[in-house]
């Protein structure tokens, strides 16, 4: 786990519980992670706190990277993250980021290439 795992929305995915959890077989994490993911209408179990992040192509997801519209509309341009995608900053992401908080935006500005950056006059 030496290498970060940024998701497509700027989300490090390394960094996450579930995957930790998941990667180094932590039961105690995934019953914590768990019981700080669920309430009563929503409730999550602690086997379903398994991820091997949203980025994996043949491992386990958590739930929620597949209904995932940002991970999606990536998985579908082929796009590794939002910061290379020509449409970035479209309402899908921003829409995403507004819930996710500053620092997934940041991550993602950082990981823009200047040469896709538009300028203005």
């Amino acid at each position: 786990m030496t290498e970060s795992m940024v998701a497509a929305c700027g989300l490090v995915c390394s960094d996450c519980p579930a995957y930790i959890a998941c990667q180094t077989d932590d039961a105690e994490l995934s019953k914590r992670t768990a019981a700080a993911w669920g309430s009563d209408d929503s409730p999550v179990l602690a086997d379903d706190v398994n991820c091997d992040g949203c980025t994996t192509a043949h491992g386990v997801r958590w739930a929620w990277c597949e209904q995932c519209a940002v991970r999606t509309c990536a998985s579908n341009r082929g796009v590794k993250n939002c910061a290379v995608c020509p449409d970035y900053g479209c309402s899908i992401l921003e829409a995403f980021l507004e819930m996710a908080g500053e620092e997934a935006r940041k991550r993602l500005a950082t990981l823009r290439p200047t040469s896709l950056n538009k300028h203005s006059s």
